[in-house]
């Protein structure tokens, strides 16, 4: 477990890291995640590693959010001019990662199908 959270800290520093060079062009939590993700898809790092560790912190994402929606409530009077505007991109985002994960769930399914 130790190991596994290390390993998922030592990724988020190295994204920080370039985050860092890059002047903050891509957040260095992405950043982190997507090295993450290579090393893992090139099995240069053994998923069994950081699968502990991986399953209790997505089991407890709802406490990661308790920050986020305490620090939105600084800023009510903000939000609630630009409701239409924040809801609006909402939808969109959300309609647009939809349609991305169809998208590549079926390229990889029709090349998984190919394989076999």
């Amino acid at each position: 477990m130790i190991k596994g959270l290390f390993i998922i800290l030592f990724f988020y520093a190295i994204g920080e890291v370039v985050s860092y060079l890059i002047h903050g062009f891509i957040p260095g939590s992405v950043l982190g995640m997507i090295f993450l993700f290579t090393a893992l898809f090139f099995n240069w790092l053994n998923p069994n590693h950081v699968r502990d560790t991986a399953t209790l912190i997505t089991k407890n994402m709802a406490l990661f959010f308790v920050p986020a929606g305490v620090g939105l409530m600084t800023y009510y009077n903000l939000l609630s001019s630009s409701w239409v505007a924040i809801l609006a991109i909402i939808v969109i985002s959300n309609l647009l990662v939809i349609a991305s994960v169809a998208l590549i769930q079926e390229r990889l399914e029709k090349k998984a199908n190919k394989k076999t």
